[in-house]
């Protein structure tokens, strides 16, 4: 069951009520009790002020003006704290009374309580076992368009989409699967899907993808999405190329079980944000030519495994000396960034869960990014980041950071060193370009084993909302 965002009139009879104030004055219609506890609690600068309105519970926030990414933040979590509370309370409703003459707050409060309310319960004997029972968030804003909620009805439901994807473990989601679940989407929500076989993989000579699925008894796919609308603003289009590895268990080079192989179900978020973020923009109906990429495996130490020293030929004819089958996921997308070529694209942006140097560098708040775009690129992307608050940190692409990747044997290797490994992994990519590239390392953020906020606990869906953002500010949309 979904949870629907929608416009009221009235509030309804049943729902958990928050009203939302300027944080400078009281509604009229308040009690004399409500307005005595609000003024006392915009005394003592709470954000949160509980007080009793004819007999019934309601809940108020003080809020002041949106001038900075961090109070649209802040406004987002209160939103989720209201969300949290309503859950706990077993409340079916939820109800936001804008009393600030800005629709801004109004949504973004909806959007923090949405993204909070998600639940992953599919997998259930009986998933009404742990059904919240929380269905509706209503908005009661005179100044409210229904499209600004119907669009972020749409967003918010591809965010939920995208982390379903992440959170099924491999028994629910193999290559095949993925690709079945990006060609069910095309047909509902309006974009073109093709899948590549193996066999049409092996007519590529994708030595890249082929050589992770070795050791795998199930085929890996190739997964093509196209959006191109009559009305598209851009004459090249923008490629989004994600990593699509359903589970890795390191290969040869085998990971360890705790806090790594046991969560690796994640390891295909880069290509779930890409499949959500190319469903976001044709459902948003975005006048912008878009082409998704999302070669997918799993990998596996099975008896014809690829393996350390190995060197393997990749679909632009680069040779590549393996030195740890654990990083799989830059072979799977180097073949897919040589194909992007063909499209003579704009822009290209990859995203990927690719290393833990990038979890270690920045942790879990932020995502890596590196890449040959232009500063004026980076600049658009790091506000739409900011705006939406997956924000993302820039770093170098030196040319020592390549002499890292050399090999005695082949054209180069898929491992440089341990220190600041995300980016000798971006140089790694970048061989692979000729164009205008953006890479995204979601390793810390994609996946979280405590919830942040409205961020919840496994699959985040992260880069959906920044991605709808950067193409709408790329475009002046």
């Amino acid at each position: 069951m979904g949870i629907t965002l929608k416009v009221l009139r009235k509030i309804p009879s049943n729902a958990m009520v928050f009203h939302l104030l300027d944080g400078k004055s009281v509604p009229k219609e308040f009690s004399k009790e409500a307005t005595k506890q609000v003024k006392n609690g915009l005394k003592k600068k709470q954000s949160m002020i509980t007080f009793v309105e004819d007999g019934d519970v309601r809940y108020a926030f003080s809020v002041g003006s949106i001038d900075s990414a961090n109070e649209k933040e802040a406004l987002r979590v209160a939103g989720s704290s209201a969300s949290a509370l309503a859950i706990k309370q077993k409340a079916s409703k939820l109800t936001f009374v804008n009393h600030t003459g800005d629709a801004e707050v109004s949504l973004l409060h909806a959007e923090g309580a949405k993204l909070t309310a998600y639940q992953f319960n599919q997998l259930l004997s009986d998933p009404g076992k742990k059904d919240h029972g929380f269905r509706e968030i209503g908005l009661i804003d005179g100044d409210l368009n229904s499209k600004e909620v119907k669009d972020l009805n749409t967003l918010t439901d591809n965010v939920f989409w995208t982390r379903d994807l992440v959170n099924r473990p491999l028994s629910h989601l193999t290559a095949t699967d993925l690709a079945d679940a990006v060609e069910q989407a095309g047909k509902e929500s309006g974009f073109d899907v093709n899948v590549l076989s193996k066999r049409k993989i092996q007519s590529l000579k994708m030595g890249g993808l082929l050589a992770v699925n070795k050791g795998s008894i199930d085929p890996p796919t190739f997964t093509i999405a196209e959006y191109k609308p009559a009305n598209a603003v851009n004459k090249q289009p923008i490629v989004l190329v994600g990593k699509g590895v359903v589970y890795d268990t390191g290969g040869m080079s085998l990971k360890p079980t705790p806090m790594s192989m046991d969560f690796m179900k994640s390891d295909m978020a880069g290509a779930a944000m890409m499949a959500g973020s190319i469903k976001a923009i044709a459902e948003l109906e975005l006048p912008v030519h878009v082409i998704a990429l999302l070669p997918a495996t799993d990998n596996r130490p099975d008896g014809n495994a690829y393996v350390p020293g190995d060197v393997i030929t990749m679909y632009d004819g680069t040779t590549v000396e393996v030195k740890n089958t654990d990083a799989e996921g830059r072979l799977l997308l180097a073949d897919a960034l040589a194909y992007a070529k063909k499209y003579d694209p704009e822009l290209v942006m990859n995203a990927a869960t690719l290393t833990g140097a990038s979890v270690r560098a920045i942790g879990t708040y932020a995502t890596s990014v590196m890449g040959t775009a232009d500063d004026g690129e980076f600049k658009k992307l790091e506000a739409a980041a900011y705006d939406t608050y997956e924000r993302v940190v820039r770093f170098p692409l030196w040319d020592e950071y390549g002499k890292e990747l050399a090999s005695d044997v082949a054209d180069m290797s898929n491992l440089g060193r341990g220190e600041a490994g995300h980016i000798s992994a971006g140089k790694f990519l970048q061989h692979f370009t000729d164009y205008p590239w953006i890479h995204f390392d979601i390793a810390g953020p994609s996946f979280l084993h405590a919830p942040q906020s409205y961020r919840t606990k496994g699959g985040t869906g992260v880069g959906v909302r920044l991605l709808v953002e950067f193409i709408k500010v790329r475009y002046e949309l």
